[in-house]
């Protein structure tokens, strides 16, 4: 209280100015590079990973459904949950969690979602 007490008495300079918005600049900062930064990493890769997926792809949804992809449409997919009674489940795109094994041919495609799922596994 006695420091905004003498600090009000005395006439502010460019300076000092600074000196008190040091703190609060240096803590954006460091929020930007802990927080913000790693969130949008992780936003970037989530929906490159929702642009991936395709036909006979293993899937987990974020309700802990497993089910292969039978068909995908611009926001919906159709699981098969089930092979011996042919049970299919409609989902949104944006509920798949994780790809757990992928169908592609294409090296290139085929290793990143495989290291998404031994994430998911590593984590149970």
């Amino acid at each position: 209280m006695l420091f905004l007490l003498q600090a009000a008495g005395k006439s502010s300079s460019p300076g000092s100015m600074l000196s008190m918005l040091l703190p609060f600049i240096l803590m954006f900062v460091v929020m930007y590079f802990l927080i913000l930064r790693p969130q949008k990493k992780k936003e970037k890769d989530r929906k490159a990973l929702l642009s991936r997926i395709k036909k006979n792809d293993k899937v987990v949804t974020s309700g802990g459904l497993h089910g292969i992809i039978t068909s995908v449409r611009e926001n919906e997919i159709i699981l098969r949950v089930d092979d011996a009674k042919d049970v299919k489940v409609k989902v949104d795109r944006s509920s798949i969690a994780a790809v757990v094994d992928v169908s592609h041919d294409d090296e290139e495609e085929s290793s990143e979602p495989k290291e998404i799922a031994k994430e998911s596994k590593d984590a149970k």
